[in-house]
């Protein structure tokens, strides 16, 4: 049975759900990568490599934001997300270049650096705290979903926002950060239990060397990058790809609407699908999701043929709490956002390795035969590596 929550720290997890939701109520993203194109005059490589940098940026900082979260507090690390965000999204507003986006980028990709594995990790903590760490799952599901039907509702005016001023989303998502900054500071830390003091620069390096070296931890971050991947990809082409297939522009901040609430209903039933198909049977759902998404995208050339992305955003939701899950179990209290954010690292490092490479693809060969050549390097690489992963995670995700 589960304890009653102890004052003081059972309202992280009400909080931390709002936190979850204003973060993503990304207003801009449902048009952004229209405002780089024909505002900015930004090509598709371009655009990509403008996230690829974005994500540089987030990867220098995963790490070492991961480790300041386990040691000053997870508080902490997630005010200094907020104050990164409202400078971050302040800048967009009098961006008019490629640096001057550039910039913009750098800041929020330093904030969310900061939030990478420090709200997932105080989740944990309070819920361990509390005795029901067992339930994580599905609280992480929770604030995943809201997280999904923040950035939703976000995304339904923003077509018609973006038409009366290309600046007014991003004039209003520095509000929106200002509003998660006063939820933070309401945020409790979890006391953490005193150990042994040794060098920082030697206890980050044996946190990440235990990362990479034992195996379950290691297959569970290379799974969560490869499924990571093959969501974020679509996330930048699905927008001009609506744009060939002549979807209106006032359907765009709908479907995005609608994107979000598929990964808000892949989150919430994540639990369930592990309860119902198992630990083996789960990884196996999200491959198949995976290579129906980015074959409906390959093959159709009707103008819903952007449902298909519905499947790679339902496979994101569900993907999100059963690895954050594997990597919890595997984690102590002094390492768990420090792991988490290594997870967001290797995410990051792949993309910017391919990002670009991606990018130019589709500006050369066409988003069809772009989505098609996503789809058959994903099966390869995701099916090589569930067999590890299977074998040195599944007794932690089973216990």
């Amino acid at each position: 049975t589960s304890r009653v929550p102890r004052p003081g720290f059972s309202k992280n997890l009400p909080l931390l759900n709002i936190f979850a939701g204003l973060k993503m109520a990304l207003l801009p993203m449902a048009i952004i990568t229209l405002f780089w194109k024909d505002q900015i005059g930004l090509s598709l490589a371009e655009i990509l490599l403008l996230q690829a940098i974005f994500s540089l940026a987030t990867l220098v900082m995963e790490f070492p934001s991961g480790y300041i979260s386990d040691r000053i507090g997870y508080r902490f690390a997630l005010n200094l997300a907020c104050l990164l965000g409202i400078t971050g999204w302040a800048t967009y507003t009098l961006a008019g270049t490629f640096t001057g986006v550039l910039i913009a980028e750098l800041q929020l990709g330093a904030s969310y650096a900061f939030i990478s594995g420090a709200d997932s990790a105080l989740l944990y903590e309070t819920l361990r705290y509390d005795g029901r760490e067992e339930h994580y799952a599905k609280y992480d599901g929770r604030m995943t979903a809201w997280a999904q039907a923040g950035e939703a509702i976000g995304a339904v005016g923003a077509g018609v926002l973006y038409g009366w001023l290309p600046l007014l989303p991003f004039v209003l998502q520095v509000g929106v950060w200002v509003a998660a900054l006063a939820i933070c500071r309401n945020l409790k830390d979890i006391p953490a239990p005193p150990r042994e003091s040794i060098s920082h620069l030697q206890e980050a390096a044996d946190i990440a060397r235990k990362a990479f070296s034992q195996p379950g931890i290691r297959y569970t971050i290379l799974l969560a990058a490869l499924l990571g991947l093959s969501s974020f990809y679509p996330v930048w082409l699905i927008q001009p790809y609506m744009q060939t297939l002549n979807v209106p522009l006032s359907w765009f901040g709908p479907i995005w609407a609608v994107a979000n609430l598929c990964v808000s209903f892949g989150s919430i039933i994540s639990h369930r699908v592990q309860f119902h198909l198992g630990v083996r049977g789960t990884p196996l759902l999200l491959l198949a999701l995976v290579v129906a998404g980015y074959a409906g995208l390959a093959f159709s050339q009707v103008i819903w043929g952007f449902a298909f992305y519905f499947l790679l955003t339902i496979m994101r939701g569900i993907q999100g709490p059963f690895l954050r899950l594997a990597l919890q179990k595997q984690s102590d209290r002094h390492e768990r956002a420090s792991i988490l954010s290594l997870k967001s690292l290797v995410f990051r490092l792949g993309f910017v390795i391919t990002g670009p490479l991606v990018g130019v693809l589709a500006d050369r060969s066409g988003l069809s035969l772009c989505f098609l050549v996503l789809m058959i390097i994903q099966l390869l690489l995701i099916a090589l590596t569930l067999r590890p992963f299977l074998k040195h995670s599944a007794i932690f995700l089973e216990s």
